[in-house]
């Protein structure tokens, strides 16, 4: 490489890696939205989710396979409703914070999961990522090795069954977002607004299912909303799975852990293709977005164009991210995440 300066258009290169806190300074300036951005995104979000919906509808009389079909591509819209849901919790869509939260509210009957206590269980989420003394909220319980071979048999029996990908990616965006999403549950205590997000929200899917099955019976519900609620809720699953259980991810123990290095190097970087990233709102630019989540989801790719090290950091293939589901156990010698095979091999059986 020689010292000339970069061709037009080309990613600047870092001269050298920087600490990670170094890097909220810099990511400041990507933090301001753009209304009109916000709401045409909104825009290109709602209508086709509503129009797909009308259609799916409209073809059970005609092909009920056909509306299934499209009601699951649906799904994908719904992802993108979250996503935007997800910016509106971190205030990073409007400037005006009642606006954001009043929006996300909206967007949290669609998506089944109540804004207010969602977001106050993600904000633990993100103030506590990578440390093994605050999992438990927010995220996917993960054990480290000692603790999974101190727990007797019916304890590593649960474990085991819990990491199970039928019940990670199948039964578990089910149980989430139809019945763990209707109660606060782990925040019975955080106040009156969490059970009132949480009713609220009950109310306003309550009435859109009362009116589904008013106006078209169960075929309707059955054949269009259940498809499209759950592709979204196993996608949504998944892609926060693959956003932090990786081999190489970051867990410490507090007296070492620190917030922006495991906001970096903790989260991955899911490469995907350019529509898929349209529909997952650049969620899978976790990296950056955990280092500073006042982004909004449109800048981030912005990041990236300016930033080489942010670009290469973390990188992950959806054909990579698919033996991430078979990674269950931080190794804190090793410092990453184990198989239960790898943790037998290297460990002995447990």
């Amino acid at each position: 490489m020689t010292s000339q300066s970069p061709l037009r258009g080309a990613i600047p290169v870092d001269p050298a890696p920087k600490p990670a806190a170094a890097w909220v300074k810099i990511l400041a300036k990507y933090r301001d939205p753009d209304p009109a951005r916000s709401a045409f995104e909104i825009a290109v979000s709602v209508i086709p989710f509503l129009a797909i919906w009308a259609v799916a509808w409209w073809l059970l009389s005609i092909n009920p396979w056909a509306a299934f079909v499209l009601a699951c591509v649906n799904g994908l819209f719904l992802v993108r409703l979250f996503c935007i849901q997800h910016d509106c919790g971190h205030g990073s869509f409007f400037a005006n914070r009642t606006l954001s939260d009043w929006i996300g509210r909206a967007l949290g009957v669609l998506t089944l999961t109540p804004y207010d206590t969602w977001r106050r269980s993600h904000s633990i989420h993100h103030a506590g990522a990578g440390n093994l003394e605050k999992r438990g909220i927010g995220d996917v319980i993960t054990l480290t090795v000692a603790e999974y071979r101190a727990r007797n048999w019916l304890g590593r029996l649960k474990y085991r069954t819990y990491r199970n990908p039928l019940v990670l990616f199948v039964l578990g965006p089910a149980y989430i977002f139809y019945l763990e999403n209707r109660v606060p549950v782990g925040q019975m205590g955080a106040g009156w607004r969490i059970w009132l997000s949480s009713m609220g929200t009950n109310v306003g899917v309550a009435i859109i299912v009362a009116l589904i099955v008013y106006f078209g019976g169960l075929m309707p519900l059955l054949v269009v909303f259940v498809p499209t609620t759950l592709v979204a809720a196993t996608l949504g699953v998944w892609l926060f799975y693959v956003q932090h259980q990786f081999e190489e991810t970051h867990w410490d123990q507090p007296e070492e852990w620190g917030l922006h290095d495991a906001a970096l190097h903790g989260s991955s970087h899911y490469v995907m293709p350019s529509i898929l990233q349209w529909f997952t709102a650049n969620i899978g630019i976790h990296h950056v977005h955990h280092l500073y989540s006042r982004i909004p989801f449109y800048r981030l790719k912005e990041v990236l164009r300016d930033h080489s090290e942010l670009a290469t950091a973390q990188r992950m293939s959806i054909a990579e991210s698919i033996a991430c589901a078979r990674l269950h156990l931080w190794d804190e010698k090793q410092r990453r995440l184990l198989s239960f095979r790898q943790m037998s091999s290297v460990y002995g059986a447990a």
